[in-house]
């Protein structure tokens, strides 16, 4: 038994280096981690238990029957993140370039279905040459089942993929399927065809890092929700995503402990909305000051800057926040903000994570751009995001309320268990310049002096709308409240709508405007 036991001692040995030391020292050349160490910084020391270490490949052509691939180029398993259960996967590109074949796939897909089962977050790690060749129509195979798995998953256990090296071809559509995707600055891509066939097939020239890096598609495409500067700082803002999110469906969102008074008065809060309703102010100021510690994780920080969505706690709770930046297009909402807002409002949904829409929107942007886009097909994913979903939502009114948009950022028919504006806020269904020159266009033409008659009118429209009461008084607003009392408001409010039970209609699934 000896003899055997020293066998396994040495074959776990081997494994532990991969594609060998020379190849693992290529990777730190290049600013990257070995797959092993990302898993070692990922979990919980010596938490973390590897599943099929000894799984092989089973291809014989083109001389693969030769070719050695310990843990068949990805490493697959389990253990605890900050105490919580997760699985995860990790390629390594130091074996054969981390390419998938078909128990390359089979290792994943088991991990994926045990995660499932037990109710547990999947984070897959990704540094893969694509495909294995090799292997042929049995990798693409081995894809399709991953993509497969990607997505009956979803909504069920949260979905989290770093892109740590290239990503190419088929494999980019099992990250764009997940929850939320990491990539790291300089030493990532992701595209489906890369500069080489686009130069042959259109005559562009382009670098990975333009086509397919990390800002690219954290700031032009939207495809990435987050970018680190390292593989080490990657792992860190996993962790930290995960603190937001529960472990699957059914649970909720982990609660801590932050030692930030409820109660916290923000006086600075009075002072935030400029007098002058034209004049920009940064959203993020009401974000931070609401949040206990000031601590908000920012979802997508530069795509869509118009629109600001990520995660804070009020008392200890995850809370999604959804909010328009007036500093930004004066916060308009268009076709980028618009899918940015939907897609995480329904996120929020799918784990039972409260939102807070912080309103203050002008409108939808005008433009023949953006019709052409299809801002009216995008727009409408942001209501029916919010008319689909059941877990509570406030909306808080900060200034501007107007038209389309107003209706937009959630207000009671769409869904609101809770609206509330502050003093200054205006609910309209547009502005009052705007406004004025419709309803007093006679008024105005017909005037001695019409420059000073519009001004009045606008005036008067202004005394009218440009105030919450208005609203209020109707019941769409279900109260107006001081700005440095907010903090204390909202946590009252989320504690209320804890306990919200609402179900929807027996159906497949609803048609949401893609």
């Amino acid at each position: 038994m000896t003899n055997k036991i020293e066998e396994l001692k040495n074959k776990k040995e081997q494994l532990q280096l991969g594609g060998g030391q020379k190849r693992i020292e290529k990777q730190h050349q290049k600013g990257k981690l070995f797959a092993r160490e990302r898993l070692n910084l990922l979990f919980d020391e010596g938490s973390f238990i590897e599943i099929g270490p000894f799984v092989k490949h089973r291809c014989t052509d083109f001389g693969m029957e030769k070719v050695n691939t310990p843990a068949e180029g990805v490493i697959t398993g389990y253990g605890t993140v900050d105490g919580r259960l997760v699985f995860a996967y990790a390629q390594d590109f130091t074996v054969i370039g981390g390419s998938l074949g078909k128990m390359h796939a089979e290792k994943i897909v088991k991990v994926m279905d045990m995660a499932m089962e037990m109710g547990a977050p999947m984070i897959g790690l990704n540094d893969s040459g694509g495909a294995r060749i090799q292997e042929g129509v049995d990798a693409l195979s081995g894809y399709g089942k991953i993509f497969y798995k990607n997505t009956l998953a979803s909504g069920v256990i949260p979905q989290i993929t770093a892109i740590m090296g290239p990503c190419a071809g088929g494999a980019v559509y099992s990250p764009a399927i997940t929850d939320f995707i990491f990539m790291v600055d300089q030493t990532s891509q992701m595209f489906i065809t890369g500069p080489g066939v686009i130069k042959t097939v259109t005559g562009e020239e382009v670098t990975a890092e333009e086509l397919g890096g990390a800002m690219t598609h954290n700031s032009i495409s939207g495809v990435a929700h987050f970018m680190s500067s390292s593989d080490e700082d990657c792992i860190k803002d996993i962790k930290r995503l995960l603190s937001f999110l529960p472990s699957n469906n059914i649970e909720t969102a982990p609660i801590y402990e932050t030692g930030d008074d409820i109660n916290r008065i923000e006086e600075k809060l009075n002072e935030v909305v400029p007098e002058n309703p034209n004049k920009p102010y940064d959203m993020k100021e009401v974000i931070i000051a609401i949040a206990d510690n000031g601590d908000f994780y920012e979802v997508q920080p530069h795509f869509a800057q118009n629109i600001i969505v990520g995660f804070i706690r009020i008392n200890g709770q995850s809370v999604g926040i959804i909010a328009n930046q007036p500093k930004m297009m004066a916060g308009c909402l268009d076709i980028n903000a618009s899918d940015k807002a939907a897609r995480f409002i329904r996120t929020c949904d799918a784990f039972n994570i409260p939102i807070l829409n912080l309103v203050d929107v002008p409108g939808f942007l005008p433009g023949i751009n953006q019709e052409y886009g299809g801002i009216i097909r995008h727009g409408a994913k942001m209501l029916y995001a919010y008319s689909e979903s059941t877990v509570p939502k406030v909306t808080l009114i900060t200034r501007k309320a107007y038209g389309g948009a107003y209706i937009g950022m959630c207000n009671k028919e769409l869904g609101a268990d809770l609206v509330l504006a502050w003093p200054g806020a205006e609910i309209a269904v547009m502005g009052p310049d705007g406004a004025a020159n419709i309803i007093f266009k006679n008024d105005i033409k017909e005037a001695q002096d019409p420059v000073k008659t519009r001004k009045e009118k606008i005036e008067e429209y202004r005394n009218k709308f440009a105030n919450p009461y208005v609203a209020a008084a109707k019941g769409y607003i279900d109260n107006v409240i001081e700005p440095a009392t907010t903090r204390p408001i909202l946590a009252s409010a989320f504690e209320m709508l804890s306990s919200k039970r609402k179900t929807k209609p027996a159906k497949k699934h609803g048609n949401i405007p893609l």
